[in-house]
């Protein structure tokens, strides 16, 4: 068998299609420019390592449901009000996930919740980080649903605690039932400083107990492990989606303010 074929079959039972598919040709770029024994080896581990991490941060992106991709870069930090650029890109280091941290990103629709929890949510993924983005309201019909399938556990354990950051977008957009609110609660008391977690919602604080079935006691047991180890960011400002809608002449000027300053009113 001649060698190649021999380093093809090591290859494909040690699991290095990368050095399988470009060792040959290394090798004649080490033999024309004389490369150590060594460098050839180096070469060839580099490559088979980046291909695996590319692959992997792929993987990783899939498994997070992100309903779109957005990053920190496209992110416009002048026309949003309450965020600091420093403590995001602070935030972004992703310290706070080793560290089990929150963060509450607060404020009215289109003001850049999502676009935050989603970027950095891609940022921990790009680092080979696990991490899941879903809505409370998918959230809540998944665990019902679970429930009534008697895979409550093992959804708690898959879905709920597996990934190192879970995204929890759009709390308050909707009123949940007291047995809604106690789903919600064991996520929370579940990952309580065990798994970071970054929730996004339109409404202050004071008006979470009309989310959770104006039940105060699992109001107050939530927020209570949430903001225990957390980065609140209440972001004020116009709607970027009725700015663009603006811009594109979609809508009049007269609307476009009543409705900006109808939200921060809300706010």
């Amino acid at each position: 068998m001649a060698i190649n074929e021999q380093i093809a079959l090591l290859c494909k039972e040690l699991q290095l299609p990368t050095i399988s598919e470009h060792h040959h040709s290394l090798s004649n770029q080490a033999a024309k420019e004389g490369w150590k024994y060594s460098e050839y080896l180096y070469e060839n581990l580099k490559r088979e390592a980046d291909n695996r991490a590319q692959r992997s941060r792929a993987t990783l992106t899939k498994m997070a449901g992100f309903p779109t991709i957005k990053t920190l870069e496209q992110f416009d930090f002048d026309f949003t009000v309450g965020v600091n650029r420093r403590q995001i890109e602070e935030l972004s280091t992703l310290e706070f996930i080793k560290r089990k941290e929150n963060i509450i990103l607060l404020g009215h629709s289109g003001v850049g919740k999502t676009h935050l929890a989603i970027a950095l949510a891609y940022a921990a993924v790009q680092k080979r980080i696990k991490a899941r983005f879903i809505t409370a309201s998918d959230l809540i019909i998944q665990m019902t649903h679970a429930k009534k399938e008697k895979r409550y556990d093992s959804f708690i354990k898959q879905a709920v605690m597996a990934p190192s950051l879970l995204v929890i977008d759009e709390i308050g957009y909707f009123p949940m039932s007291k047995d809604d609110a106690h789903h919600f609660f064991q996520v929370i008391s579940k990952r309580y400083e065990r798994g970071s977690v970054i929730v996004t919602s339109n409404l202050v604080f004071s008006q979470w107990s009309g989310i959770f079935a104006n039940d105060k006691v699992v109001t107050t047991a939530i927020l209570d492990r949430l903001l225990h180890h957390s980065h609140v960011i209440n972001i004020l400002g116009d709607s970027y989606r009725l700015k663009e809608k603006k811009e594109e002449g979609l809508i009049d000027s007269d609307l476009y303010k009543f409705q900006t300053k109808k939200s921060l009113k809300r706010t």
